[in-house]
């Protein structure tokens, strides 16, 4: 299908807007032609990058911990606060993961130099290699997954989705 065609297509969001309008046509239905839309990439896409992770041995959640820990630079390890505050999860979920990555040997917890009540979360070097070939992975499927898109038009969906997402952060902080 070219892209003029696909372009043209109505799809499953636009047919709902078409249906909304006609019964109630003085309601403005398009935050739901942006917000429905990405909502439904984002449940579409899922499943893929899920298996890219399932491939690796990890769950998303597992992924987070240890991408989290890796883009931290070395010595990759952070205090678990830390983690569970950049990964917006409560401490017991990050317990729960942290268990796993370690009887997994991709973390350990070492105690802190500084702080001798304080454990520090630490990749492994086989954590390290785990999580950057997932994230290597996971980025080739993303970009497989926006190939119907020119390099300009990802950057400039990029864009507005960054200039929404900023507006909507200031919003509800």
């Amino acid at each position: 299908m070219s892209r003029q065609v696909a372009s043209e297509a109505v799809d499953h969001v636009e047919a709902r807007r078409r249906q909304w309008a006609r019964e109630l046509p003085d309601v403005d239905t398009q935050g739901m032609a942006v917000l429905g839309r990405a909502r439904w990439i984002t449940l579409k896409v899922r499943s893929p990058i899920e298996a890219v992770f399932a491939a690796h041995g990890l769950d998303a959640g597992e992924f987070d911990v240890l991408s989290t820990l890796r883009r931290a630079g070395p010595p990759y390890r952070l205090r678990p606060t830390e983690l569970f505050q950049s990964l917006m999860i409560s401490s017991g979920g990050l317990t729960d993961r942290l268990a796993r990555l370690e009887k997994a040997g991709l973390v350990v917890r070492r105690p802190s130099e500084s702080d001798a009540r304080s454990l520090l979360v630490e990749l492994t070097d086989e954590g390290r290699a785990r999580a950057e070939a997932a994230f290597r992975a996971d980025m080739a499927a993303e970009a497989r997954l926006l190939t119907v898109l020119t390099r300009e038009e990802r950057e400039q969906l990029a864009s507005l989705l960054a200039r929404l997402a900023m507006a909507m952060a200031d919003e509800t902080d």
